[in-house]
């Protein structure tokens, strides 16, 4: 009988998601502020599948610890949400951030709204061969909301808040990300990945361990359900994510609703590849009006670029059999404030997203640089930034039944 595996982030005895309490210890800060918001994500992998991050804002001066895994489609312990999940999760609270308080500045009363949205994604081509590519497709959402307001102006109040949202500037127009490359502690230029043009961030080592939880309850930030509905598109199964050829598209949906004390909750399913519910909660720091309860949206946004990024190393290192012993990520990303939210009165922009990755491997260097070029080139969510995307939008009466 095969040994229980290592499961390095319950073993941690940590809670999944926190705020750090001493993140001076960790030497750990966020990027300079040039647009309104800019967070730094540092990333390391625990084994080949889990990740953990610690995020931290400019705008807030928050620093929030997260933590991911992937299902049995890709061999996972399923003990944390998956990258895509974080996307999705940031992008429909950063939607309802800018929704709520566009309404309020327009005088329109919400009594109810359901925010449901669905993110498509494309996997297709040979990693052996170097063919294969990430995608992402337009993403729906589906606004179910009762106001005192004509269906004109509630048509208008969406679709003037999803431009205003900070990921619109990450969504409109192509967006190539920037690269440093650092090799069994070495910086070497990178091959295809295009470069940020400064010097590599330091590696972040170590510095995880020493990040500790506030003495605050943080344990129901996270909640794992049950599995997701089984539908028509769930076709990717049990080590599928992990084969060599891909054609396949995946769906996440998240389901956004308010709490009594503003506080938003997101019901995440994963529907292909076929895999866990997870329940995120999600509140702006008091800067943004909000009561610093969870992580914010933005926080969420880049946490699931970053894990995504690093989920594609330990995928094509075991396709390829090659010797990829530690992974790290750091990650800037610069979004403006929210047109209604951060009170700029423009539609969301955003810079390219610079990340510096640390390899410790047994490999050339051109491994390497190809590992690198085949994760930028497989990321779903690095995918997401190159690509102009767009949110169709529908609008629904609320119903109390779902």
């Amino acid at each position: 009988m095969a040994a229980p595996r290592s499961n390095p982030l319950l073993e941690s005895g940590k809670p999944l998601f926190f705020k750090v309490a001493n993140a001076d210890v960790t030497g750990f800060s966020a990027p300079e502020n040039r647009l309104g918001e800019a967070v730094r994500l540092c990333v390391r992998s625990l084994s080949v599948m889990q990740k953990e991050a610690l995020v931290a804002s400019a705008h807030t001066g928050n620093v929030w610890r997260l933590a991911s895994d992937e299902g049995a489609y890709l061999d996972g312990l399923d003990a944390a949400p998956c990258p895509l999940s974080f996307l999705t999760t940031g992008m429909v609270c950063s939607y309802m951030n800018e929704i709520i308080a566009l309404a309020k500045q327009r005088g329109i009363n919400i009594s109810n709204i359901r925010l449901v949205q669905d993110n498509y994604y494309t996997m297709k081509g040979s990693a052996l061969r170097g063919t294969m590519i990430g995608g992402a497709k337009d993403v729906e959402l589906d606004v179910q909301i009762d106001c005192d307001a004509d269906h004109e102006a509630i048509n208008g109040l969406v679709v003037d808040a999803v431009a205003a949202s900070p990921l619109n500037g990450l969504m409109r127009g192509a967006k190539e990300s920037l690269f440093t490359l650092c090799h069994n502690g070495q910086e070497i230029e990178p091959a295809k990945a295009l470069p940020v043009e400064r010097p590599a961030q330091a590696d972040p080592g170590d510095h995880f361990d020493a990040a500790m939880p506030t003495s605050d309850d943080w344990s129901g930030l996270l909640v794992k359900g049950g599995i997701s509905p089984k539908t028509e598109e769930s076709v990717t199964l049990a080590g599928d994510s992990l084969k060599e050829e891909q054609d396949r598209i995946l769906h996440v949906r998240g389901i956004c609703t308010l709490r009594e004390d503003g506080v938003k909750q997101v019901e995440q399913h994963l529907f292909n590849p076929h895999g866990s519910i997870f329940h995120f909660l999600c509140d702006e720091a008091p800067v943004n009006g909000g009561k610093g309860l969870a992580p914010d949206a933005a926080s969420y946004i880049s946490a699931g670029i970053g894990f995504c990024f690093m989920t594609q190393f330990g995928r094509y290192a075991k396709i390829v059999k090659k010797d990829l012993q530690e992974y790290r990520i750091i990650q800037d990303t610069h979004f403006s404030l929210g047109g209604a939210s951060g009170g700029t009165g423009k539609a969301g922009t955003a810079d390219p997203i610079e990340t510096h990755v640390h390899l410790v491997s047994g490999e050339d260097d051109e491994f390497a640089r190809t590992i690198l070029d085949m994760s930028e080139q497989t990321c779903f969510l690095h995918a997401f930034c190159k690509a102009d995307l767009k949110t169709h939008v529908r609008i629904h009466g609320f119903d109390d039944r779902q």
